[in-house]
């Protein structure tokens, strides 16, 4: 009997760990002040309240035990609400949502930061180097597979090798991914 409760116990305590596998998100400032301590790209996942792309992206892509994983071990990954309240100070300036109005539902004023990134559209993820210097933001929403390319490509820092659509293109063709569909 000992046994078979030990054995329950133990089954009970592997699912609860891998059913509470999930990303550490942080906030930017978070994010900045860990790189003054632990050098660390960052990646920023740019998103809005009514957007249902990046709804999605939670659901079936940042809920992927190899995304979870990968993003984990490489990256700070911050959650940005686009067209949230939060502050942010970023290489000497501070950086609000002066426009943001409480009582709107759905879409809102877009965030400085969110337009200083350059972000056109949601969700958007953004990737910065080891001194939170911005390297880029890429739209839309992507797959497990999708945004494997890029964690890699920026972490490997192949991106500094492709100098046009063309040999990103190659770049793709060649990439073989080891992501799997499963979460």
């Amino acid at each position: 009997m000992k046994k078979i409760i030990l054995s329950l116990a133990v089954l009970l305590f592997s699912a609860s760990a891998m059913l509470g596998q999930e990303i550490k998100w942080m906030t930017m400032n978070e994010a900045l002040e860990a790189q003054k301590k632990a050098p660390k790209k960052i990646f920023m996942d740019a998103y809005t309240t009514w957007c249902g792309p990046c709804k999605m992206l939670d659901k079936n892509t940042f809920s992927n035990k190899d995304v979870i994983k990968y993003i984990n071990q490489h990256y700070y990954p911050v959650k940005f609400n686009a067209e949230g309240i939060e502050e942010v100070n970023y290489q000497g300036m501070a950086f609000k949502n002066p426009n943001y109005d409480p009582k709107r539902r759905g879409r809102n004023s877009q965030h400085d930061f969110a337009r200083a990134m350059k972000i056109t559209g949601y969700p958007s993820l953004v990737f910065f180097d080891e001194e939170a210097n911005l390297i880029g933001p890429i739209p839309g929403y992507r797959t497990p597979q999708q945004l494997e390319l890029f964690l890699k490509m920026f972490v490997d820092e192949d991106y500094k090798k492709i100098t046009s659509p063309e040999a990103f293109q190659d770049y793709s063709a060649a990439f073989e991914n080891e992501f799997t569909d499963s979460k």
